[in-house]
């Protein structure tokens, strides 16, 4: 697929998220504190988030808090909106389909459109921390590319396959204010809501009013 990338992408670099990936989730875990996930039916999960335009201390505590948050609700990805922070950031600990770990994170991100020779869909399980016991099969590109700045406003470019490239597309499209079970058909999704409805989340949540 590299081989097919456009001539603006060509010239860019792709971040390494995988070199010390432990050691660098570790860090930033521990620095942070962990919060509860927010659920369906939150409102700050079904709109558009705020762009990150500070980046200073304040953020790089909430990307910090992020990743022990995610830790605590043993997740791959976590978006800002999902521990009730109206931003565009979202974090990432997440196993590519050969098993390589990539760690990192990404403010106002945007993914590329894909051409139609790059979209082979995958439609394996999905799940998510704010729709708690809940899954179903959705149909997603394997490959995706995600631009956008990181914690201290430097643009990067990350990119995913399989498993990977599920999170990366997941997680954008929970700061533009959709989640997973919205992609999926009526029947679906009423499916998906009743498994919330009658499982138990294993982690802390904020319940809804």
């Amino acid at each position: 697929m590299a081989q097919q990338e456009t001539e603006q992408s060509v010239n860019e670099e792709f971040i390494d998220d995988v070199t010390d990936a432990e050691e660098r989730e570790r860090a930033h875990r521990e620095r942070g504190t962990s919060r509860p996930i927010t659920v369906y039916g939150n409102p700050v999960l079904h709109r558009e988030c705020q762009d990150v335009t500070a980046f200073d201390d304040e953020l790089a505590r909430l990307i910090d808090d992020m990743f022990a948050s995610q830790r605590t609700a043993e997740g791959v990805g976590l978006a800002a909106n999902q521990i009730g922070v109206d931003l565009k950031v979202f974090v990432y600990d997440c196993q590519d389909d050969e098993g390589v770990r990539h760690v990192g994170h990404v403010c106002n991100p945007v993914l590329d459109d894909l051409p139609a020779d790059q979209r082979v869909l995958d439609d394996s399980n999905e799940g998510c921390l704010s729709v708690p016991t809940a899954y179903a099969e959705l149909a997603r590109p394997d490959y995706a590319v995600v631009r956008g700045q990181d914690m201290h406003g430097k643009p990067i470019v990350v990119r995913g396959t399989g498993y990977f490239a599920r999170c990366l597309q997941h997680e954008t499209d929970h700061l533009y204010g959709r989640l997973y079970i919205d992609r999926l058909s009526k029947r679906d999704r009423k499916d998906a809501l009743r498994q919330m409805a009658e499982g138990t989340p294993r982690y802390p949540v904020v319940p809804n009013d």
